[in-house]
Formats: C-alpha cells, structure tokens, sequence
C-alpha cells in the first residue's frame, strides 16, 4: 500500500511538472496532434501539407491549410499564438489570424505574419505583411526558432525567439483608410499556415494557442 502511495504520488508529481502539464495548466492548448492533420483543412493542392516526425511539412504548390478544429470553435479575437519554424534556403511561408476557409487564392481576410529568412522577398520573418515590415533578418535558415503572436484588443504584437520585431496598433479608422469592405482588418477568426511556392520547404511543430478574454 505504502509502496502504491509513493508510486501514485511520484507520478502526480511528473505529471505536474512535466513542460506539456504546465503548458495546458498556464492556458495554453496544442492545435495540431504531431500525427495528423486532424482539425486541419486545405482545399487545392492539398498535397502541399504533410505530417512526419511530429512536424507539418510545408512543400508544393500555392496552397493555405487552416485550422478548423473543436478549440474555441476555431475562432479567436484575442490570443497568444506560438508555432516552433524551420525554413530551407530560400523558403518563404506564412502565418495567418484572424482568417477564414477558402478554397483557393491567398486568404482574402486576416492579417499575415511573414516566415521568410532568404527568399527574394525583401520582406522578413515576423512581418506584419505590407503593415509593418520588418527588413532585418533575424533568424537563419536550418535551425528552429519561434514565431509568437498576441493580438489584444486593437494592438498586435510579434516576437522572434522572445525578441519583439512589431507592436503595431490598428487604427480606428482602418476602414476608410483601406475600403469599407476590406476583410483585412483586425476582428476574429481562425490560423493558417501558406504554402507559398514549390521551391519553398517549411517545417512548423508544436503549434499553441492561449485564447484571452474578448
């Protein structure tokens, strides 16, 4: 019995202070499953996406999948996001939030966060694409790094590896600054990961989300 106490309490005690535990006790929640792309949907040239050794494989034609699984019914206003990146030389991909499902095309609504560390795009990772563009590179190819996003309010903030690359604040006439049916505005809606061209190969893992009250 005593024996039986210790072995349930060493096992409590893992649990509770395992990275994975502490992720979901701080809020967090894993969007992608690291087998599948179960909660995932991308309408043409679906071949572009593919799961190994717990990554998404970003390689093929022009093609956006986006999650539309059961987390907070795959719409988000306020949040903390984080994907762990991996570009090839020359690779160039995205994060969108605040978008919704299309079949084909660039996405129409959201705002796009740039992965790009040495395509010909002079725009860089942790871009605000075409809002605030960041020219500095600041993560190499071939090695992992984190991409993090928090959208509060109005204001948007994008990090590399905890270093803040954009705070960007949406101002309040937005509208009529860029069209009073322009899709691209802050507001709500779920992520999507681009697959921007064949030459591109990107890798994305551990893809989190934090929802934040509204």
């Amino acid at each position: 019995m005593k024996k039986m106490l210790i072995c349930t309490i060493s096992l409590f005690c893992i649990m509770a202070f395992s990275p994975k535990h502490a992720m979901v006790k701080k809020g967090w929640v894993s969007l992608f499953d690291g087998k599948s792309l179960n909660g995932w949907k991308v309408g043409e040239n679906a071949a572009t996406f593919s799961v190994d050794s717990g990554m998404i494989i970003v390689h093929g034609k022009t093609a956006h999948l986006f999650y539309v699984g059961d987390i907070h019914e795959h719409s988000f206003k306020n949040f903390e996001f984080k994907a762990d990146v991996k570009t090839m030389p020359g690779a160039n991909s995205g994060i969108y939030f605040h978008t919704q499902f299309q079949q084909a095309s660039w996405p129409e609504r959201g705002y796009e966060v740039q992965v790009n560390n040495s395509h010909t795009d002079w725009r860089r990772t942790g871009s605000l694409y075409g809002i605030m563009d960041v020219k500095e590179q600041y993560i190499k190819d071939n090695e992992w790094f984190t991409e993090y996003i928090k959208v509060e309010g109005k204001r948007v903030i994008i990090k590399l590896n905890e270093k803040i690359v954009v705070d960007y604040s949406e101002p309040e006439n937005v509208k009529s600054q860029r069209g009073e049916d322009s899709l691209r505005v802050i507001s709500n809606g779920t992520f999507a990961l681009q697959g921007h061209d064949p030459k591109s190969i990107v890798y994305f893992k551990n893809i989190m989300v934090k929802p934040l009250k509204d």
